[in-house]
């Protein structure tokens, strides 16, 4: 009889075992959805520095920083080109620009055409692809065979018509075409052909996060990627009148500065943060992103929507709007320091087990193709995403092999950055100009700020660095800037000087003018700053 219980508790045991082991493996597999959906969120010209996530005490971004503290913030997480085009066409196809060939923004002047710029350069930029390669396979193509809806709302500017996002694999389309900024401001009438105007002074970050809520609404019960392509925050900066009166209030609390501007290699650089009509523009934008999140929410979704937000390029520092400062960080959009192309980049994965706060590998635009097949369950296209790597293991604590991140911009932009190339491995970063073939090298660590050029005490990591940066542009056949056989120096010279004095002093009387208390740029607010070229 005692033998006889024990053979039974024993078989009890086994069983309980089982059923304990069965009900772990069904639980850490209950974890993960079955259905995984993607919510891709990318600002236009934002900075690294510019929400208070980063402790600014200036911009308020509370639903942006929800996605970084829910999520992994990447430290070093870089676009893949100091301005817009590029950049997008890099999370495109998991490429980097001198591979996929489109260098500059697009509709930008390259060779001879740079001359009607009258700025007078030593070079003449290098020419460029003008839309998204057709023959590439892209991230929402990619996606698509996986069964995926796809979804675009917001800027595009990868091509003229025959090469809009329905082109390039997205199912519908909602305000993407060639333009590269806002034609009809943030308020409607958008002047956009692809996005219906409902009513006048509808705000446009807002209207682009409903109709990407509308979209997750009807297909909430299909796997979808929903592609959210913000216009903010580019010029021309736009906000409304409660907006700017705000952040006029927390300028003024906060010390106006008695300049803001410091001359740099072309153009002055803005300094400082106090700039209420873009403040307005970023809470705005910060606004349309909770709107968003809070659909998620509704529709019962934010347990199995992948989110990333990110940015195109650096905050505008210079050319366009004169926005922002982004500093530490030396330069901004258009530039090759790390003002320029350092972003926020911060990814939630809301079934994903130890997924890490923050991690400090450096980064890029590239990686987000292969991340999210990888994420999905998808295999890989490594033939496609040639310059991307999967970040999953990046997001749960573990490493990568280091590897070098390559940036090329034969050309001088409108915002004051130099022809240049860039190759950034480990902690150190060199620099190519093309103007004089002269290297600048950092020690991105121990020099955030871009100030110590190290590289007569490194010349053979300069050397090596160099060599492999060139090697890389040698095998994808990229581009290069020519001498202008026209070049004057004095014209040159005229021109910075008239850049040092005029244009320096209307851009510090524009900055105080922004923090008067009778500051109207118009009767209806609509079209508040046009662009300064």
């Amino acid at each position: 009889m005692f033998r006889s219980n024990r053979v039974v508790i024993a078989v009890c045991l086994v069983f309980a075992m089982l059923f304990s082991c069965k009900s772990k493996s069904t639980s850490s597999k209950e974890l993960e959805p079955e259905k995984k959906n993607i919510l891709f969120i990318l600002a236009d010209d934002y900075g690294y520095n510019d929400l208070s996530f980063r402790n600014n005490k200036y911009y308020e971004t509370p639903n942006i920083d929800r996605i970084a503290k829910e999520g992994t913030a990447f430290n070093e997480g870089y676009a893949a080109c100091r301005v817009c085009s590029p950049s997008r066409a890099s999370i495109m196809t998991g490429t980097f620009p001198a591979r996929h060939g489109i260098t500059d923004w697009i509709g930008a002047r390259s060779g001879e055409k740079w001359r009607e710029k009258k700025r007078f350069n030593k070079l003449m930029p290098a020419e460029y692809n003008h839309e998204l390669n057709k023959e590439a396979t892209t991230l929402p193509e990619a996606l698509k065979e996986q069964g995926y809806t796809t979804f675009f709302a917001g800027k595009w500017h990868l091509g003229e018509k025959g090469s809009w996002p329905e082109d390039h694999g997205f199912d519908i389309n909602k305000g993407g075409w060639d333009a590269g900024g806002p034609r009809g401001g943030y308020f409607a009438p958008f002047k956009n052909p692809n996005l219906e105007d409902h009513q006048d002074g509808e705000n446009l970050s807002m209207r682009l996060a409903k109709e990407t809520v509308n979209f997750m609404k009807e297909h909430k019960d299909q796997k979808f990627f929903a592609y959210l392509s913000f216009y903010a925050v580019h010029g021309a900066i736009q906000t409304s009148q409660g907006k700017w009166q705000k952040y006029r209030n927390k300028a003024i609390k906060n010390g106006v500065a008695d300049h803001g501007f410091e001359m740099g290699h072309f153009l002055p650089i803005k300094q400082t943060q106090d700039n209420p009509v873009y403040a307005g523009l970023v809470e705005s934008m910060d606004d349309a992103v909770g709107e968003v999140l809070k659909g998620l929410e509704e529709l019962g979704l934010d347990k199995n929507t992948i989110v990333v937000f990110t940015s195109d390029n650096g905050g505008v520092s210079a050319g366009d709007s004169f926005s922002t400062s982004n500093l530490p960080l030396r330069g901004g959009k258009g530039y090759q320091y790390e003002g320029g192309i350092k972003e926020p980049y911060f990814i939630k994965v809301p079934w994903l087990k130890n997924q890490v706060k923050e991690n400090n590998t450096p980064v890029t635009g590239t990686d987000f193709y292969p991340t999210l097949l990888d994420l999905v369950g998808a295999e890989l296209k490594p033939e496609s995403h040639k310059d991307g790597i999967s970040l999953v293991p990046l997001l749960q604590g573990k490493q990568t092999k280091e590897r070098p991140l390559i940036w090329h911009y034969p050309h001088y932009g409108n915002q004051g950055g130099e022809p240049s190339s860039i190759i950034r491995l480990g902690d150190w970063k060199l620099i190519h100009y093309y103007e004089d073939d002269r290297n600048e090298l950092y020690n991105i660590t121990n020099d955030l700020e871009e100030r110590n050029n190290v590289v007569e005490k490194h010349p053979e990591l300069a050397t090596k660095l160099h060599q492999q940066l060139f090697d890389y542009l040698k095998d994808v056949n990229a581009n290069y800037p020519k001498k202008d056989p026209l070049y004057s120096a004095k014209k040159e010279q005229e021109y910075l000087h008239k850049i040092a004095t005029k244009k320096l002093k209307s851009l510090e009387k524009q900055r105080l003018n922004y923090l008067k208390e009778d500051f109207k740029p118009n009767a209806d607010w609509w079209g508040s700053k046009q662009t300064i070229d």
